[in-house]
């Protein structure tokens, strides 16, 4: 598979600076040389490399968002997305989701919520890669209704005692510690908060490493709680606020999967074209059918109304403007069904090579598969739009 012979030709952005462009160069960069050489033999170990992270750090990329003061760049959304656009082109996206679960879903609502003693405790060795991070909020029962879970967080003296199961969670097999939801009280959605749980608490096991579709280079696991013991002061924020503070910080998770497929998207067409320039059928090279050429169009159209609806929730996410989440739900929504729609017309285009797993084409196809599921499904997106529109 040729790497890279043509570069996609992204048109200029109005949301975009000098420095974001800079900033992708570098990210680009880390792939190059960090994840597409190893990709193959990730995807068969069913995880990256510890030492991604550490890299990872050291190159600044997981703090983009944060206050210096913890090791962050104090960067905005449209950093985050230029970030998870070019680590989605590493030809498997299970490092991108490794590194964006650690960066974006584990950390976000440290940044906001924890107070210092947190946050230099486990936002400074984080961000420099030291430690690994997992957010812990599905349960078997619950999924996308967040106020339905049940692992219950007991008071006892200074201390929470944690029992429960969380399920589906990404990094979890090998995390240091959880920004992990449980349930403080009785009282619905007012019951549920967030605390940090380390994962060396006695009482805590990893279970089975679950087998997945897609994002086999990202480790996805059932963790299970019995009797957990953890300092109070381990309370992120506001006890009973925890619902609050996972819905408000949905919007980053949900801008980083849109991000991932305008990156995926731009990978497909570039190895497409490369292959239908090559590729040899009835006399001529597969790009000078019409019928291919004219889809091609339709990828690329795809492609840039997504990136140009994430690049907007971006801006309007950085500004905190109230139009943010009907804007990144949109952004979500399309991206899912456009990068699905994109990675199989470019796995159609290669014929049987894009049967085999030597190929990085049928790796993408089943990546994206979970787009419409992740950080809510596509039928959450619209009724969120539709509320929206109400």
């Amino acid at each position: 598979m040729p790497d890279r012979q043509t570069a996609y030709p992204r048109p200029p952005s109005n949301f975009l600076t000098e420095d974001h462009d800079a900033f992708r160069r570098t990210v680009a960069s880390f792939v190059d040389r960090e994840i597409r050489p190893h990709a193959d033999t990730w995807e068969r170990d069913g995880e990256c490399a510890r030492d991604l992270y550490t890299r990872a750090g050291a190159a600044g990329l997981l703090g983009l968002r944060y206050d210096p003061e913890y090791g962050g760049s104090g960067l905005d959304f449209l950093a985050t997305c230029v970030l998870a656009e070019e680590l989605a082109k590493g030809d498997s996206i299970g490092p991108a989701v490794a590194l964006m679960t650690q960066s974006e879903f584990a950390l976000a609502v440290l940044a906001d919520e924890a107070d210092e003693e947190l946050k230099a405790a486990w936002m400074v060795p984080a961000i420099a890669g030291e430690l690994i991070g997992a957010i812990g909020v599905s349960e078997p029962g619950a999924g996308s209704d967040v106020a339905a879970l049940t692992t219950r967080a007991r008071r006892d003296g200074g201390d929470y005692v944690i029992s429960g199961q969380k399920t589906y969670i990404s990094n979890g097999t090998r995390a240091d510690f959880i920004t992990l939801a449980v349930r403080t009280s009785e009282e619905g959605p007012k019951g549920i908060s967030l605390v940090v749980f380390p994962t060396d608490t006695p009482g805590f096991e990893v279970g089975r490493r679950l087998d997945k579709l897609g994002a086999r280079a990202s480790d996805t696991g059932e963790l299970f709680f019995d009797d957990c013991r953890i300092p109070a002061t381990n309370l992120v924020g506001e006890e009973g606020q925890g619902l609050r503070y996972i819905l408000s910080h949905f919007g980053g998770e949900r801008l980083v999967i849109a991000a991932f497929a305008v990156g995926i998207m731009e990978r497909l067409i570039e190895l497409g074209l490369d292959y239908a320039a090559n590729r040899e059928v009835f006399g001529g090279p597969v790009l000078s059918l019409q019928t291919w050429r004219h889809r091609f169009a339709e990828m690329a159209t795809r492609l840039e109304a997504t990136r140009l609806l994430t690049h907007q929730a971006a801006r309007l996410l950085s500004d905190h403007d109230p139009a943010g989440d009907m804007a990144v739900s949109m952004a979500k929504l399309h991206a899912a069904d456009a990068v699905q729609s994109v990675a199989a017309e470019v796995l159609q285009l290669h014929g049987g090579f894009g049967q085999m797993e030597e190929s990085p084409i049928p790796r993408y196809y089943r990546d994206v598969a979970g787009f419409s599921v992740g950080a809510g499904t596509s039928e959450i997106m619209r009724e969120l739009i539709a509320r929206s529109l109400a």
